[in-house]
């Protein structure tokens, strides 16, 4: 595995915990995110998860059902 590829991932799982703790910090379920965001609750879990390569327009829906810019989710500034 190269290691640009294992640095992409982990920022997936960074991006996927930063979700996960704004979604939790609002006392929203998984599945009131996916319904708000117009998603599958599993396509949530997978995301939090870093399991799936978020689409730009997925997040965008994301950062919308959460009320929050991007900057908060993650840090630009790297």
């Amino acid at each position: 595995m190269s290691i640009c590829y294992r640095l992409y991932m982990r920022e997936l799982v960074t991006l996927g915990n930063n979700i996960r703790a704004e979604r939790s910090r609002l006392h929203m379920s998984q599945e009131q995110l996916a319904n708000l965001a117009g998603l599958q609750t599993h396509h949530v879990s997978n995301i939090e998860n870093g399991k799936f390569d978020i689409k730009f327009t997925t997040l965008l829906s994301i950062l919308k059902a959460l009320n929050v810019p991007f900057e908060k989710l993650y840090d630009i500034n790297m």
